[in-house]
């Protein structure tokens, strides 16, 4: 058990011993990203799963006022009803995912086409919203294991007392309301997060000397998380584009990233200054807030596009699994982000969608950093989003209110529920 404060208030973490045997899974793997198989990573959630007894007694123990939950916890309101107190649903995700979502759910559009890559409209939105099969998450076209969890999810929705998201209004104010409504249920939205603690460190990683180098908005940051696993021929056409686009270039390309490189690339890249490639971890909220930094590829995971979004850096949006290409269908909507051309969904972090062409990686990086009307906008577009980022979490700010109203909430309901 650790012990510590934050702005001044008590804060106490209680450690669990993760079963990884019991999950059969090796000691050490105990997070999904770092489990080399998609197989393996179901293992993980199956050790999570198995934590539930020992999670139940310590927060019996520590007799709270309130369960603030991940959402794949949904056991967690079953214990919410026992305690009598309100069981809060964390999303880490946006408003328009979840209000497209529940309408593929609901209205089952995708059932009407005939072909994987036919077109169709998500009805009742507040934007006309295309799609197609391709894009879709597998578990909302047949039976999956993961499909049977989100079930789960969703049965936890109906029985929480609200839910809580990482988002603010003023990035999706029709969605937020759209979803208000359509779902019926209490909703609060105090994001960034991030960006309450977003400091500055005082260790200045070797990245950012180099980008002091660089001319403003010059430099495309190239990052897919720490989960992608892309084959080599598509690393391939990622570097041939990066080499040929003559322009300056940060590269996250994880520990595995070298398998794929041509021949004497890094070798170029570092002789003639071109760029940097990075293999391990990345400051990539400093990165994405330094002033050389022109574009953002991105696999549009909702951190990552948060991230963007609060430096005003507009995106070249390259989405691959779970919820990424409803937020890439968001960030186009907001004119903020310009597509790579990708269009079929994966299963998980092991990428087998049809390779991306270094001709439209570099197309797309030129409608982002180039000089046309397009370019323009979008980098005006980002500008002014990230503006309203700060205003929301200042005082009065959308994000601040609504975490206050929160807070009382839960504070009314104490009074009126405990002695």
């Amino acid at each position: 058990m650790l012990q510590d404060t934050v702005a001044g208030h008590p804060i106490t973490v209680h450690t669990l011993n993760f079963p990884s045997s019991e999950a059969g899974l090796p000691v050490g793997i105990e997070l999904i990203n770092s489990a080399p198989s998609q197989e393996m990573a179901g293992s993980v959630i199956r050790g999570m799963m198995m934590l539930q007894p020992k999670f139940e007694q310590v927060i019996r123990e520590l007799e709270p006022d309130c369960i603030f939950s991940d959402m794949f916890f949904p056991w967690t309101v079953d214990l919410a009803d026992q305690l009598n107190i309100p069981r809060l649903l964390f999303y880490p995700s946006c408003f328009f995912y979840h209000s497209v979502l529940h309408c593929l759910r609901v209205y089952k559009p995708h059932e009407s086409v005939t072909s994987e890559s036919e077109k169709f409209v998500v009805p009742n939105l507040p934007d006309n919203i295309t799609m197609t099969r391709a894009e879709m998450s597998e578990h909302l076209k047949k039976e999956t294991e993961f499909g049977k969890i989100l079930e789960l999810i969703y049965e936890s929705e109906k029985r929480s007392y609200g839910f809580v998201h990482d988002t603010f209004y003023e990035m999706e104010p029709a969605y937020v309301d759209h979803f208000k409504k359509t779902k019926g249920v209490k909703v609060w939205h105090i994001g960034p997060l991030f960006h309450f603690f977003n400091r500055v460190s005082d260790n200045k990683h070797d990245c950012l000397s180099w980008l002091d180098d660089q001319h403003l908005h010059s430099v495309i940051y190239v990052c897919f998380g720490s989960m992608v696993r892309f084959p080599e021929a598509q690393i391939t056409e990622i570097a041939l584009a990066l080499e040929e686009s003559k322009r300056p270039f940060v590269w996250v390309v994880g520990k595995a990233g070298h398998v794929g490189l041509p021949d004497g690339f890094e070798e170029r890249t570092k002789r003639e200054n071109k760029g940097l490639i990075i293999t391990k971890w990345a400051p990539q909220v400093e990165i994405l807030q330094h002033p050389a930094v022109g574009g953002f590829l991105t696999h549009c995971g909702w951190n990552s596009t948060l991230e963007a979004v609060v430096a005003g850096v507009p995106l070249v949006t390259w989405p691959l699994f779970a919820e990424q290409f409803y937020n890439a269908k968001l960030l186009e909507l907001l004119g903020i982000g310009v597509g790579v051309g990708v269009d079929v969904w994966n299963l998980g972090y092991e990428i087998k969608s049809p390779i991306i062409r270094k001709r439209d990686i570099i197309k797309a990086i030129e409608r982002l950093l180039g000089d046309s009307g397009i370019a323009e906008s979008v980098r005006q577009n980002s500008k002014e989003l990230a503006i309203k980022t700060n205003k929301a979490i200042e005082d009065n700010g959308s994000s601040i209110n609504s975490l206050m109203a929160l807070i009382e909430e839960l504070k009314a309901i104490k009074l009126t529920t405990k002695p």
